[in-house]
């Protein structure tokens, strides 16, 4: 991972994203590494922070990791009894700025562009009342693949949002594009669709939802 400098680091979190609520959806990749970085960046520059987890995103990176970047409780199952009047966690998108799939696969990529709703992340990302941000992340042949390419066109026809991928040395030692985006282009994204939402205001500054 490409190291920030400390002038970098403290201009690129400090007050970015001050009353912000944002969603954060870990997918099943070796890139989950990375979005722990995100999270505690946009927690340092204000935001509040959900993190939601498919099955096998848990098996990159803990729970308990980006519970403690984030403060809050991380989701992981549809039918989690967190908030009794929500057990879906449907309504986390309508109290949300922005929903960011990271890293999203050429899997979720897929339920996502059909609308398949079998874990919580795809369920967020077919209900979302926020925009979506994917940050892909792959196998440089599976990037290419023409049915992901389909895929992906049909997320963006329908509104949804991409950074990345890019090139350079993938996990599965291929060189190529399929490298997720580095956490400061990530949040420069983040910092950018926000901007173009207008500010937070205190009329809708989220509660909390932990």
């Amino acid at each position: 991972m490409a190291n920030m400098s400390n002038a970098e680091d403290k201009s690129a979190c400090q007050g970015s994203f001050e009353g912000r609520e944002i969603v954060v959806g870990v997918c099943g990749g070796i890139a989950a590494y990375k979005v722990a970085d995100v999270v505690s960046k946009l927690v340092q520059g204000g935001a509040g922070v959900t993190v939601c987890m498919t099955a096998e995103a848990q098996r990159f990176i803990t729970p308990l990791t980006l519970e403690t970047l984030s403060g809050r409780p991380v989701r992981t199952q549809m039918f989690d009894l967190m908030d009794s009047s929500d057990p879906q966690h449907i309504g986390l998108t309508e109290r949300a700025d922005l929903l960011l799939v990271a890293p999203a696969t050429a899997h979720n990529l897929a339920k996502a562009a059909h609308g398949l709703c079998d874990d919580l992340i795809s369920l967020l990302i077919c209900a979302a009342a926020c925009p979506v941000l994917f940050a892909p992340a792959m196998n440089n042949r599976m990037w290419e693949n023409p049915i992901t390419r389909q895929n992906v066109k049909r997320l963006r026809d329908a509104g949804h949002f991409f950074v990345g991928p890019e090139d350079g040395w993938l996990a599965c030692r291929n060189v190529g594009p399929g490298r997720m985006s580095e956490p400061k282009t990530i949040l420069e994204a983040i910092s950018g669709m926000l901007a173009e939402r207008g500010p937070a205001t205190p009329a809708n500054l989220p509660a909390d939802p932990s």
